[in-house]
C-alpha cells in the first residue's frame, strides 16, 4: 500500500470516527440534534467561546454523563478487541483466530458470573466487583491454557489452540453450572454473558483505556515481527527474529487488552474476527497498517452495533453481543467454508 494511501485511509477513518462519536451520542430515545451534542462536547473540554445557555441542563447531563461515556466505551471495547484479534490472526497465521480463541473471554466470563452469583447469594455488592473478577478470570484461564500448550518452552499453534478449545470448554461447565444454582437471578448473568454497554460510566472508560494505549503501543513495536512471522516461523528465525519471545510477549498483551476490555462489557464475540478480515481486504497484510486500523474500523463497527441495539427495540436494549452473533456467525461460516475448499485445493 502506498504512503499517499494509507494518509488518505487513515484519514478517512478518523474522520469517520469523530462523526460516529457526534452521531451515536446524538441517538436515542430522546432525539438531541448533533449539533447540540457537538457543542456541548466541546464546552465541556473546556471551550469557553461555545454557548450552551440556551440548552437545558438534563440536556446536557444527557449527553456528557450518560450517552457520551458509552459511546467512548464502545470504541475503547471495539478497538481492544479488533487489535487482539489482528494480533492473533497474524501471530498463530490462522484466519479464525480471534480472542476468544485462547479462553481469555471464557476466563472472564466465568469470573464475572461468579461475582453475580456470590452478590446475589449473600446480598453483598462491592463497586468494580464484576469487573475485578472477570479481569482475574481472564488472565488465570490464560495461565493455564499458556502452560498447558507449552511444550519444551516452545508454545506450538496446533496446541495452543487445543488448550484454548479444552479451557474455554471446561469453564463454559462452570457457567452453566452457576447459572443452575443462580435460580431465578439468572437474568443479571444472561445480560453480562451477552455482552453489553449499559449504564457504563467514565470510570470504565478510565480502566480500559490505559491498557488499549499501552498494549497498542507495545504491539505495534513489533508489527514488523508480525509481518516476517506470515512467511512461517522457520524462516523469521532465519530473518533474525526471536520467535518463541515474540509470541509470549504479544500473546500475553494481547491477552491483557481482551481481559480489560471483557471485564466491563460481557462476551462481545465475533469483533476481532470479522474487523481484521474486512480490514485486510483493504490495506493489506501490512501489520503496520492492519493493526491501527483494525483498531479505528473496530472501535466504529461496535459503536453502530450499539446503536442499534438500544434502539431497534426502544425504549427496550438488546445486548450488543447479540448483535454483533447475527452479523459474525454468517462471516465466520463463510471463512469456515473458504478454509475447508483451501484445504481441499
Amino acid at each position: 500500500m502506498k504512503r499517499s494511501q494509507k494518509t488518505w485511509l487513515f484519514a478517512a477513518l478518523f474522520v469517520t470516527l469523530l462523526l460516529t462519536v457526534i452521531l451515536a451520542t446524538a441517538v436515542g430515545a430522546v432525539a438531541i440534534p448533533a449539533d447540540v451534542t457537538l457543542r456541548i462536547i466541546l464546552s465541556q473540554l473546556g471551550m469557553p467561546w461555545i454557548e450552551t445557555g440556551d440548552i437545558g441542563r438534563n440536556t446536557e447531563a444527557i449527553v456528557w454523563s450518560l450517552r457520551l461515556p458509552r459511546v467512548l466505551l464502545g470504541v475503547l471495547i471495539g478497538a481492544s478487541l479488533a487489535l487482539a484479534g489482528s494480533t492473533f490472526q497474524g501471530l498463530l497465521r490462522n484466519p479464525l483466530a480471534d480472542p476468544f480463541t485462547i479462553g481469555v473471554s471464557s476466563g472472564a466470563a466465568t469470573g464475572a458470573t461468579i461475582a453475580i452469583f456470590l452478590s446475589q447469594l449473600n446480598g453483598l455488592h462491592f463497586p468494580h466487583m464484576i469487573p475485578l473478577f472477570a479481569f482475574t478470570g481472564a488472565l488465570l484461564a490464560f495461565f493455564f491454557v499458556y502452560n498447558l500448550s507449552k511444550i519444551g518452552g516452545q508454545i506450538p499453534v496446533v496446541t495452543l489452540l487445543l488448550s484454548g478449545v479444552v479451557v474455554s470448554s471446561f469453564l463454559s461447565a462452570v457457567i452453566s453450572l452457576l447459572m443452575v444454582f443462580a435460580g431465578e437471578n439468572i437474568k443479571g448473568i444472561f445480560f453480562w454473558l451477552s455482552g453489553g454497554l449499559m449504564m457504563r460510566s467514565w470510570t470504565e472508560i478510565g480502566f480500559v483505556a490505559p491498557y488499549l494505549l499501552l498494549g497498542f503501543c507495545l504491539i505495534f513495536a513489533y508489527a514488523r515481527e508480525l509481518n516476517i512471522l506470515l512467511l512461517g516461523e522457520e524462516a523469521a528465525l532465519h530473518l533474525g527474529v526471536r520467535v518463541d519471545f515474540t509470541k509470549k510477549l504479544l500473546l500475553v498483551t494481547a491477552s491483557l487488552v481482551t481481559a480489560a476490555a471483557v471485564s466491563v462489557s460481557g462476551m462481545i464475540g465475533f469483533v476481532g474476527l470479522i474487523i481484521p478480515h474486512a480490514v485486510r481486504m483493504v490495506s493489506g497484510p501490512d501489520h503496520r497498517v492492519l493493526l491501527p486500523a483494525s483498531a479505528l474500523v473496530g472501535g466504529i463497527f461496535l459503536v453502530w452495533a450499539d446503536v442499534v441495539a438500544r434502539t431497534v427495540m426502544a425504549p427496550r436494549e438488546i445486548p450488543v453481543g447479540i448483535i454483533t452473533a447475527f452479523i459474525g456467525a454468517p462471516f465466520f461460516i463463510y471463512l469456515l467454508r473458504k478454509k475447508k475448499k483451501e484445504i481441499r485445493l
